[in-house]
């Protein structure tokens, strides 16, 4: 548990991050809950990663009033899923956001929803449509308490209970591990060659499972491995000057040189990093900040 003042006094973070049970952890990482408050209202990026995103708002629905999918106009939603996508989300904001998020694997999507990543798409699906009333159910116990360690057993209990058998073929779980388990770097040639397929047929079956290309699963890994370091770099440079610059960032998250991270970032977050260091209002309370977040 813990609590952070944004240095100007306006805004709040609070929160609790914690392991969901032993059962579901080779399905979602950590359950990260917030509650951000006092913060000037406006708009925050959702950025595209390695893992299907889920939300489930205590108080207030959460506004997006851009979609990832060019095709789906903004909305509220008091509970929401997403698969996997090559393109950023708009998330607004009045000042104040609270609730939980998850991140859930390709293998927990068929665990915990019953469908393939592909299935969802780049869509924003309400949670209803996936798991029926046990949205409700869900929001409605974790809004009933304050606690964050009984909402936290409140996901557990739920999650269990929609747990069913569930595999991913062999061979795409290995694809999948190679190419986001290496921040980007293996070659879609070389894990078609180590699986025994051919590149056009890893990249139909590959699709077919997960919604995305091979080359789009490396992309997002190792955009998502320099959007950790700059968080973090962000949150740890306290004097001007101090931190590492965007060139050794991009260096040591396997980008060509600076400007072919711009070129990524422009693509995969609809701005280079210089500017979302500028203008992102919540880098540093929303991201996983053990000293902030554990307990």
């Amino acid at each position: 548990m813990g609590s952070a003042f944004e240095p100007d006094g306006a805004g709040v973070s609070e929160g609790a991050r914690a392991a969901p049970d032993p059962r579901l952890r080779p399905y979602l990482g950590d359950y990260a809950g917030y509650r951000l408050r006092g913060f000037p209202p406006g708009v925050h990026i959702g950025m595209p990663s390695t893992a299907l995103t889920v939300i489930v708002t205590i108080d207030e629905p959460i506004e997006l009033p851009v979609s990832c999918h060019p095709a789906q106009p903004g909305g509220r939603w008091d509970a929401l899923a997403s698969g996997l996508t090559v393109r950023p989300c708009l998330i607004g904001h009045h000042g104040y956001q609270h609730g939980v998020q998850l991140a859930l694997t390709p293998l927990g999507a068929r665990v915990l929803f019953g469908v393939p990543t592909a299935d969802l798409g780049s869509w924003l699906v309400d949670l209803t449509d996936l798991l029926g009333p046990r949205a409700a159910e869900l929001r409605e116990r974790m809004a009933a308490t304050a606690d964050w360690s009984r909402r936290f057993a409140i996901l557990d209990q739920v999650l269990l209970d929609l747990m069913r058998e569930a595999t991913i073929e062999p061979e795409l779980r290995r694809a999948w591990q190679l190419l986001t388990g290496s921040a980007g770097r293996a070659r879609v040639a070389a894990v078609a060659e180590e699986i025994g397929w051919s590149r056009r047929h890893l990249g139909s079956r590959f699709a077919a499972e997960f919604g995305i290309t091979p080359k789009d699963a490396a992309r997002l890994a190792r955009f998502e491995s320099s959007h950790r370091l700059l968080r973090t770099v962000a949150t740890e440079a306290t004097e001007p000057g101090t931190g590492a610059s965007l060139a050794e960032v991009a260096a040591a998250t396997g980008y060509y040189d600076q400007a072919h991270m711009a070129r990524e970032w422009r693509e995969l977050a609809g701005l280079p990093p210089s500017r979302w260091l500028e203008c992102e209002v919540f880098p540093f309370v929303q991201g996983p900040v053990p000293e902030l977040l554990e307990g």
